[in-house]
């Protein structure tokens, strides 16, 4: 837990000093007067605790634009927003956020004072003075949070997500949800299905880790169908999590590991991204024995890269979710298709960032990227000079002209002053296949087709440099041309026959999403956990947990 400041004694002095101020400039001040705020108190109230103190400027925009009238009153009675709000930050950790965060002041003791102090007009005025400012810098606090995430987007960055971030302003915010009913306009959380589902699945873990967690299965444990064996009560325990409200015919005791039991697995297996074979293996096993406290925190950091998510991704987008290496196309906010796909190796691992698509190309030839070039290419062109041609590659310069591998010289390679391009001509052997799916971007990732297609056959898919290769890229390249004329499954294939590299733009951009999710929930809470391929979430816990 992060150790919570006292400001007390510092707004004891702050408010005794703006009302010695205040007294001297408006001493005909009547007493039915509200106290104005001031730009010097409110600096120095927000800078003396850490957390009001990120959000100074827009506590300062705030009162600035309503002339510092007070925003919690009216007629020296707090609004019913109040308390609403107040309410609300108890919340905070049905969504893993600590509501103690939230908490840095003791409104119940401040407004039942404020009750009890009414005929000291003097007192009334510091106190409406300290409970307005209280107020205002708690709820651009906690709205900060839960609509941006905790963490500050440098950190997410850290964290490996380069995602354009929501932007608010929160100053308009607080006056459109003081102005209106309190109820309208508190919830910052994100209007994702997937953070509501998450946040379901939450309680449910958590009611789990109440009543003691699961039961954790020997790792060296094996039982066929038919079989009696120790370990199935134990198995169907951990199933009843899994299914929840579906589990009845997980609650028998007999310990046979029946078709029910192995239908259950196999498919705790196959929305875990492992093989489904309905058999009791090691990987299968590994899965089930994290423990549940575990799990609550991959919940919890997955909610936190929600909060980093577009308010809206819009009707039509396509996002890839990298530890699922699964694509999906959204129409009209319906998915419309999804397939399997490959993303980079560790060391080459696919970033996560948004950009939009602009056009496909067919036939399309492979730039070899520097770094493949001389650290694969060049050492075997070295060895074998007819390996280019052996590998349906050639040398072009910058426009396009084809030179012979043998005029190069090739120390240069992967250097700023390499003034070539190797490139593998259109064709069975090229590495993006038939089709790849631009969206341009600094980092050089695209979308493409791959020779390689046995890849997909694989339960874990990290194997490119980088790029994402998709299953089934004829599907994906006539669902996104549907709309440009003259454009069909026929005239899509018929093009890549000719050999002939073409360039398609899209109707309409399309929004795609590079993101990394290793949990997922249904409408019920059932979660799907996927491994942590590129160490993410390793990073992001220890960032996050550390600001709890």
């Amino acid at each position: 837990m992060k150790k919570i400041f006292s400001i007390n004694h510092t707004l004891t002095f702050l408010v005794a000093l703006l009302f010695i101020l205040s007294a001297s400039s408006c001493s005909k001040r009547k007493s039915g007067d509200q106290p104005l705020m001031d730009s010097t108190y409110i600096a120095q109230y927000m800078n003396a605790e850490p957390r009001f103190k990120d959000e100074l400027y827009w506590g300062k925009l705030f009162y600035k634009e309503r002339a510092y009238e007070l925003a919690w009153f009216r007629g020296h009675e707090l609004i019913p927003q109040a308390q609403a709000f107040v309410d609300e930050l108890g919340k905070a950790g049905e969504d893993g956020l600590d509501p103690k965060d939230y908490q840095l002041v003791d409104f119940e003791k401040l407004f039942k004072d404020f009750k009890g102090i009414k005929r000291d007009l003097e007192k009334r005025d510091s106190l409406e003075l300290e409970i307005d400012m209280a107020l205002t810098a708690s709820y651009l606090n906690w709205s900060s949070d839960y609509y941006r995430g905790l963490l500050a987007p440098s950190e997410s960055r850290k964290a490996d997500w380069d995602i354009n971030l929501n932007k608010m302003n929160l100053s308009n915010a607080l006056t459109k949800f003081l102005n209106e009913n309190a109820e309208d306009d508190i919830d910052f959380r994100p209007n994702h299905a997937e953070y509501a589902n998450l946040k379901k699945a939450l309680a449910n873990f958590r009611e789990v880790q109440k009543a003691g967690g699961w039961p954790k299965i020997p790792a060296n444990a094996t039982v066929k169908e038919g079989q009696a064996s120790p370990v199935v009560p134990l198995l169907k325990s951990r199933l009843a999590t899994f299914l929840g409200k579906d589990s009845t015919v997980m609650k028998d005791d007999k310990p046979v590991f029946s078709s029910d039991v192995k239908s259950a697995l196999k498919k705790f297996q196959e929305v875990s991204g492992l093989t489904a074979t309905g058999r009791l293996d090691a990987e299968t096993i590994r899965f089930m024995n994290v423990p549940v406290e575990d799990r609550i925190r991959q919940i919890i950091i997955n909610m936190e890269r929600w909060r980093w998510i577009p308010e809206k991704f819009g009707s039509d987008y396509l996002i890839v979710n990298i530890p699922e290496f699964k694509l999906r196309v959204y129409e009209q906010n319906k998915e419309a298709m999804n397939m399997k796909v490959i993303v980079g190796k560790e060391l080459h691992s696919t970033p996560v960032f948004n950009d939009k698509m602009e056009h496909i190309v067919l036939a399309p030839y492979w730039n070899i990227p520097p770094g493949i070039l001389k650290n694969e290419i060049v050492p075997s062109v070295m060895a074998n000079p007819s390996y280019l041609e052996s590998k349906d590659m050639e040398v072009i310069t910058n426009d396009g002209t084809v030179v012979d591998p043998g005029s190069v010289d090739w120390s240069a390679a992967g250097s700023s002053g390499f003034k070539y391009i190797v490139r593998r001509r259109p064709g069975p052997n090229n590495d993006l296949g038939n089709v790849k799916f631009i969206f341009p971007n600094s980092r050089n990732i695209y979308l493409h087709d791959t020779p390689a297609d046995q890849l997909f056959n694989a339960s874990k898919r990290d194997f490119s440099h980088g790029c994402v290769r998709v299953e089934k890229p004829i599907d994906l390249a006539v669902y996104l041309l549907r709309n440009v004329e003259g454009w069909n499954r026929t005239k899509i294939l018929d093009q890549i026959k000719t050999g002939n590299e073409k360039y398609v733009p899209l109707k309409a951009k399309l929004p795609v999403y590079l993101v990394y999710f290793t949990a997922s929930a249904d409408t019920d809470g059932h979660v799907r956990f996927f491994d942590d391929v590129y160490d993410h979430d390793k990073k992001l816990k220890s960032m996050y947990f550390s600001k709890l």
